[in-house]
Formats: structure tokens, sequence, C-alpha cells
């Protein structure tokens, strides 16, 4: 898949509180039903730590099931489609995603067992990606997509269950640009102008979907070293 500043990234295995929590999540995922593949989202705002997590679980889920990640960063349109109506937060909501491809690419060939595709589009250089598809998986296996926006009514009917990863913009935007260097003040700041564009397409999201209300399970992931599974079969207060 297209490379990001996390896909080369391979957090330690998860310590103390981290580690309990993230195992009761993964016993409720192992739990899901096994006779078929599920297809679950980690569905979050920018720099909530959807990808960290991703990359948690499926190295937790392994032993137990067959499981694969893939993120729609590598299902993003051409830029002058996503930029088509402008550099607003109404653009970057509504014209982001290559939700056919998400669903046609991604998903509902893994969920039937034929090959399917990681990723269409590289949009850090802006380029289609050419790589052969990934081989069908087993008949248990778990494919975990991480993204924004996944529980919009576009994509909400392809997942058997999904996390919504809960952390406020105050704690997740100076997250989420550390990943491109030092942050100033006003990277840090959800309300400034460099981040109108994200935060604002984020917020419209959350005001249309209420997507905490739509997920399976709810992680305050706000402190990395002790979240907090706030719904699900087992939770973990």
């Amino acid at each position: 898949m297209p490379p990001t500043h996390l896909d080369s990234f391979v957090p330690p295995p998860p310590v103390g509180r981290r580690a309990e929590v993230l195992a009761g999540l993964t016993r409720a995922i192992v739990e899901q039903e096994s006779s078929r593949r599920l297809v679950i989202a980690i569905d979050g705002v920018d720099g909530a730590g959807k990808t960290v997590l991703a990359l948690e679980l499926a190295d937790m889920l392994a032993p137990h099931r067959e499981v694969s990640r893939a993120s729609i960063d590598g299902f993003h349109h051409h830029r002058a489609q996503r930029y088509a109506r402008g550099r607003t937060a109404e653009s970057f909501y509504r014209d982001s995603y290559d939700h056919g491809a998400i669903r046609t690419l991604l998903v509902e060939p893994f969920r039937a067992g034929a090959p399917w595709r990681r990723a269409v589009y590289d949009v850090q250089r802006e380029m289609a990606v050419e790589a052969p598809p990934e081989p069908g998986s087993g008949r248990s296996a778990v494919l975990l997509v991480d993204g924004i926006f996944l529980h919009r009514p576009e994509l909400d009917d392809l997942w058997d269950a999904s996390i919504w990863v809960e952390v406020p913009f105050e704690v997740s935007v100076p997250r989420g640009n550390a990943r491109f260097g030092e942050v100033d003040a006003l990277g840090a700041d959800p309300a400034s102008e460099g981040n109108a564009r994200y935060v604002g397409g984020q917020r419209l999201y959350l005001a249309d979907v209420d997507p905490v209300t739509r997920a399976t399970w709810v992680l305050d992931n706000t402190d990395l070293a002790a979240p907090v599974l706030l719904t699900g079969p087992l939770d973990v207060g």
C-alpha cells in the first residue's frame, strides 16, 4: 500500500493498562462469528491513533485468526476531484475518498475470498498504485480497515463490526500534526486557519453521522497509556 508516516512504524507490544484493554478488545473480536470472513472498521478523527491501534490489534489477533489490515488512505480520489469544489471543510468531507473502490476492490472481494486491492491511489505522490492484488483469505480471516469517515452512509453497511476511537480535538490535532514534524501553537490549535479544512470536515462528519452511536465498540484513546473501552460485549472500564 502507499507508504505513510505510520506504515513503517512497528508499535511496541502494549503494556500495563493498555495491554489489558486491548486484550479485552481482541477477545471480543476473536469471539465474533468465526465461520465467515469479517471486516472491522477502525474509525476516528485524524490523530486519534487509529493506525497504531490497527497495527496493535493485528498483532494481537494473529495467533487466533488470520488477519490483514488496510487503510482507506489508499483509496483517495485524484487531486483534481478532491479539490474540484475548493479546499473547504465540505470538500474534505464529501470528496476525499473513492467509496465505490473501497466497496468493490477492497471489502467485497475480501469477504468473498477473492483477490483484493489494498490500495489504488498514492495520495502522497499523486499517482495510481500499480501493485498486484492480495491473495484471497481463509474463511475465518479478519480484515481491519482504519481511516476517517468510515461510518458515513456510503460505507456503513460494509462493516461486520466497528471501533470508534474517541479523542477530543484538543488532543488529536497536535498528536496528528506531530507525525509531520514539530508542532507550534497554531498547529496545535483546532481552531487555527491551518487546521480549518480538516477539523471542519470532521466536525461535519460528527454532526451528520454521530459515529459514536453507530460503533460496536468505543475506545477512549485520549490517554495512550490507559485507554478505556466504553462499550462492547467485553467492557473494560
